[in-house]
């Protein structure tokens, strides 16, 4: 569960390595995101090597979508889905992704939503 003030790591090569939830977007007085839902972040900190080319710069405001939690995510099958960190993926005011590459593997899950690119540019798929 992914609320205000929550960090997450970026997994794409936008630039950004660690950003805050500041809004969790969908509905109202929402408290919690989990995997597949866009929140309102804060980019914390760049990446060392790439400070220069990045596409992002410290205390700018994006949108992103949450592609790993730690807590649980039960499905209906019976499968239990969980993470070692919290991440997610930087996207702009259209809703398009500022990177062109995801790393590590991602739910399987993405494959049936709008965000199916995120499964094609991951790296492996997670049932």
């Amino acid at each position: 569960m992914i609320q205000s003030g929550t960090y997450l790591n970026v997994i794409d090569n936008s630039g950004a390595k660690v950003a805050s939830c500041i809004k969790v977007i969908s509905g109202y007085r929402r408290r919690y995101a989990h995997i597949g839902d866009i929140i309102t972040i804060s980019i914390k900190s760049l990446r060392s090597k790439r400070r220069s080319v990045s596409k992002t710069k410290k205390g700018e405001v994006y949108k992103a979508v949450v592609v790993r939690t730690k807590t649980v995510k039960k499905s209906f099958c019976g499968d239990n889905l969980s993470f070692l960190e919290n991440s997610a993926v930087l996207l702009n005011k259209q809703n398009k992704f500022i990177g062109t590459r995801i790393f590590g593997s991602v739910p399987k899950s993405f494959r049936y939503t709008k965000f199916l690119k995120i499964a094609s540019l991951s790296l492996g798929l997670v049932s």
